[in-house]
């Protein structure tokens, strides 16, 4: 198989979250510990660094890739959903991984792949731990894809757990309240390895207390620090969170013996992008019209990108938008602004939303706009609508993101 062939084989054959839902999903290590074992454990090989949270956790992924690499270490980055190619899922030093190392690694395992009936997060997660150990990294960030606690990267023994916030997303595997969530993102939490919390929230804080207590892991809050003399090139306001988060991640790395200098945090996080190639964060992709792009897709996250948009200065505001179809719509239509003019559209992938079917809901909300074949129709019809002092907004799915940037 070629690489195009590899892909549609790990796309098309065994369940994939991103593109089926629910369920692709599996709430069990059995498989992703087996592969471990079948590649002779390359995640014991390697030293970790491992992110959850419901907001954040890319970004924060990012941002510590970037200072780590400009500390002088060779860096691992392990992230996912992918936007645009899937090797931007794993990166060492910004380097996507090689299209023929991708080729390899299915073709070399695919037996095994087959016989043990793994699913595509599983399979890629080993191909990450595998091309992290081959070629040496002296440490990775490992971002968890969904949960923690059976997510299948949670086979690593990190150097430091982190967890951004919690808020409510993919309730329906996780938990419907807020301390249930909690509870799976808590999993990560090691023994006896210091555990970052970014956010102070009053109703979940209590269970990482307990459950680092249990472990005797050292817990350390973020929320606690003053990073107003820190700037980063990640520009949503969103950040100031995910860089206290990573300023005390550091500190603790830095307490466990790793050399990273001032210069080297200010530096890396003026550089997350340049470094990381890190897309869809508040992404600015024309000046005039001016036109953003943000991948926040559930309550929290847009809270903070719609009052950001808000602050804005623009004459009429168009909103390109789509979503997938277990998103709870109801929780997130109240936040969108009723003046703007919306282009409903359907995300290319078999969770997308029938754009008709979205128009239909967002007018029970006030939100009015005319429907779109696809996100690139509805693209380059907000292009043409908008004049030059308007404002044009991307967004409500990842895979809506991915199709313009």
């Amino acid at each position: 198989m070629n690489y195009n062939d590899t892909l549609n084989w790990m796309f098309s054959q065994l369940p994939m979250y991103q593109r089926q839902g629910k369920t692709a999903f599996k709430k069990d290590l059995t498989n992703s510990l087996a592969l471990s074992k079948h590649l002779n454990f390359p995640e014991k090989k390697i030293k970790t660094i491992h992110v959850a949270g419901t907001n954040g956790k890319g970004s924060t992924s990012h941002m510590l890739a970037s200072v780590l690499q400009e500390a002088g270490y060779k860096v691992g980055l392990y992230t996912s959903p992918h936007l645009k190619d899937f090797r931007e899922r794993i990166k060492i030093n910004g380097i996507e991984i090689k299209k023929n190392e991708v080729v390899d690694f299915i073709g070399n395992n695919q037996h095994f792949l087959l016989k043990n009936q793994l699913s595509f997060f599983e399979m890629t997660v080993g191909m990450a731990f595998n091309h992290f150990a081959k070629h040496h990294v002296d440490i990775a960030i490992i971002e968890v894809g969904l949960g923690g606690r059976l997510d299948s990267t949670n086979i690593i023994t990190p150097v430091v757990s982190v967890i951004t916030n919690i808020g409510y997303d993919h309730t329906q595997f996780l938990g419907e309240t807020l301390p249930e969530i909690a509870f799976e993102k808590a999993g990560i939490i090691k023994s006896n390895t210091p555990v970052v919390v970014g956010e102070f929230q009053k109703e979940v804080f209590p269970v990482f207390e307990k459950i680092a207590n249990e472990k005797c892991a050292p817990l350390y809050l973020a929320s606690k620090l003053n990073v107003s003399n820190i700037q980063t090139d990640l520009k949503g306001t969103y950040q100031q969170n995910n860089l206290k988060t990573v300023v005390q991640t550091i500190k603790v790395l830095t307490n466990l013996g790793y050399k990273i200098s001032k210069q080297n945090l200010k530096i890396g996080l003026l550089n997350v992008v340049n470094n990381t190639s890190l897309l869809g964060r508040w992404q600015i992709l024309n000046e005039q019209p001016k036109v953003i792009c943000d991948t926040g897709h559930n309550k929290e996250g847009l809270t903070y990108v719609l009052k950001q948009l808000q602050q804005e200065n623009f004459n009429n505001l168009h909103i390109v938008f789509g979503v997938v179809n277990d998103k709870e719509l109801k929780e997130i239509l109240p936040m969108f602004p009723q003046k703007a003019i919306y282009y409903f559209c359907k995300p290319n992938i078999p969770r997308g939303l029938d754009a008709e079917e979205l128009k239909n809901i967002c007018k029970q909300f006030n939100l009015i706009g005319n429907v779109y074949n696809s996100v690139q129709d509805a693209y380059d019809s907000v292009l043409k609508m908008a004049n030059t002092n308007d404002l044009i907004f991307v967004g409500g799915s990842t895979f809506v993101v991915a199709e313009v940037v």
